[in-house]
């Protein structure tokens, strides 16, 4: 017997859950316009010198009117600046997934409009899991560089030690057969140069690239040469005598126009869209069907019938571990399981997800964990009943999953259920998170209350009476702590999750992850036993 939605999207609780989520959606919009806007005020700049804003070059690059997925767009909020209403998110980088000349590839663009695209502590992390994307969905990598380099006025030694994963990270893409193109807009230095070095092809721009690994300043102090930026690292010297180069273009549009054919030439074509019947359902109900926090219940079915093809589920022992959802269905064409939450993971929902992941091991269909938990269940009967070993048979089951795994956050993500559901620990393909989520090890009041009664037990021991303004106050800067940090913003400018999604737009998401997800399972590079070397 399949599930009806009993979903009334008019009610009253619907419309204040739907205004909620409008005002969060309004908020993440905001946020990414912030960045927008920030890069533009150097427009004027870029006019002057003739060439585009990072944006722009992304817009001439990608097929026009194919789909484009950001990543990581918030990374950075909250972190260097801890004003919400000034802190720039984007990390000084813009990434996605977009199609050139019909390839769908990994676009990475320094935003040069911000700091001259200096590499942000959360710029690098975000680099550094895009690429990590690239690698595992057989992705080419495409590179427009402009960058300042290091921001030495916020240097950190585990940045640059750590940052050298991302040339790493180049040379493993090129030797695994995945073609590793950068457009060199602006300047590279020291180890921004070893960006086009480590690519296989690198098209530059007559008077506006740069790719020295001493500029003229450094090389005055430390060898006392003099010697001009177009003698150390031009592009016509590159092109022409160094050998770093192997297209110079007049000027971006041409640059870009260059790597949409060198691209072109790949034969490389993405397949065809599956055509899907849509949900029965409307999009716009997922507004409304999540409250704004944790504490009111939601059947997660009702999300399952809104993102599927024909809000057509099986539901897996539907009956056994009834907290624990697990459905088969099809999103954009694709055959996938579905585990989702209705509440704590107690011992029979563990047990029915491990057999269900894998069950869909077995038949080969991706996996995706629609998260809305408080974790496993605890107390007396849960723990005899075992409830550690069978969450770990659920944890080893995800972990070891031979299927790909894509994970939603639509509500809470506490404590072990954060492991349990494939969180970003556990390395599923791509993580998102509708406006709402929250991610902890456990709520905050409940640790507020946690800490209380350990301090009060401590007290009594020494036999001094507690005081109650101050436990207030503890109290109360302990929920503030785990609150601000569980806020799915806060958690994204960290990078845990590939970014922060309208709800409405999970199933379009999901079918662009699926359709990569099955490209890379269909394509066969050619891999080395090295990168492509530049001669």
């Amino acid at each position: 017997m399949s599930f009806q939605s009993s979903f009334n999207p008019h009610s009253e609780q619907a419309q204040q859950r739907r205004e909620a989520m409008l005002a969060r959606i309004a908020q993440l919009r905001a946020l990414e316009d912030r960045a927008a806007q920030a890069s533009a005020k150097s427009k004027p700049v870029f006019d002057k010198r003739g060439q585009l804003l990072p944006r722009e070059r992304i817009g001439l690059l990608l097929d026009p009117g194919a789909p484009f997925l950001p990543l990581c767009s918030l990374a950075g909020f909250l972190q260097d600046c801890k004003d919400p209403e000034k802190s720039v998110p984007g990390g000084g980088v813009v990434a996605g997934i977009g199609f050139i000349n019909g390839v769908r590839c990994m676009v990475v663009a320094s935003d040069s409009g911000i700091e001259a695209g200096a590499i942000q502590p959360r710029g690098l992390e975000k680099i550094l899991r895009v690429q990590a994307i690239a690698l595992e969905q057989k992705l080419p990598f495409v590179h427009l560089v402009e960058s300042a380099g290091a921001n030495l006025t916020k240097y950190q030694v585990e940045g640059f030690v750590l940052g050298g994963a991302l040339f790493r990270n180049l040379a493993r893409l090129s030797a695994a057969g995945l073609p590793v193109i950068t457009v060199q807009h602006g300047s590279g230095t020291a180890g921004g140069a070893y960006m086009p070095g480590l690519s296989d092809v690198v098209i530059m721009v007559r008077g506006r690239s740069r790719a020295f690994l001493a500029g003229p300043p450094l090389l005055m102090a430390a060898t006392g040469e003099v010697a001009t930026e177009e003698e150390l690292g031009g592009a016509e010297m590159h092109t022409g005598v160094s050998g770093l180069g192997e297209y110079l273009a007049e000027d971006d549009r041409e640059a870009l126009g260059i790597a949409r054919q060198v691209l072109g030439q790949l034969d490389w074509l993405s397949r065809a869209p599956t055509p899907a019947p849509p949900p029965l359902h409307e999009a716009d109900d997922l507004l409304a069907l999540m409250p704004p926090h944790h504490r009111e219940p939601v059947d997660m079915r009702e999300v399952l019938l809104r993102i599927t093809d024909a809000s057509d589920i099986l539901e897996f022992k539907p009956l056994y571990g009834a907290a624990t959802v697990c459905a088969q269905a099809r999103i954009g064409g694709h055959a996938v399981g579905l585990i989702s939450n209705n509440g704590p993971i107690d011992v029979a929902g563990a047990n029915k997800a491990t057999h269900f992941i894998q069950w869909m091991c077995q038949l080969g269909h991706p996996l995706i964990y629609l998260q809305n938990t408080t974790g496993y269940m605890v107390g007396k009967e849960s723990e005899q009943a075992g409830m550690i070993k069978h969450g770990s048979k659920m944890i080893q089951a995800v972990t070891n999953a031979t299927v790909p795994q894509i994970t939603i956050q639509c509500g809470a993500s506490f404590g072990a259920g954060n492991y349990g559901m494939c969180g970003r620990g556990y390395a599923p393909r791509f993580l998102f998170s509708w406006p709402n989520a929250r991610t902890a090890v456990m709520g905050g009041e409940q640790a507020a209350r946690t800490m209380r009664i350990v301090a009060e037990a401590g007290l009594a021991r020494k036999g001094i009476a507690p005081d109650a303004l101050q436990m207030q106050a503890q109290f109360d800067q302990i929920v503030h702590v785990f609150e601000s940090q569980a806020d799915a913003f806060y958690t994204s400018g960290l990078v845990l999750d590939d970014g922060v999604i309208d709800p409405r737009d999970t199933r379009a998401v999901l079918s662009f992850c699926l359709d990569t997800c099955a490209e890379a399972a269909a394509r066969q590079p050619r891999p080395m036993q090295f990168g492509v070397a530049r001669m």
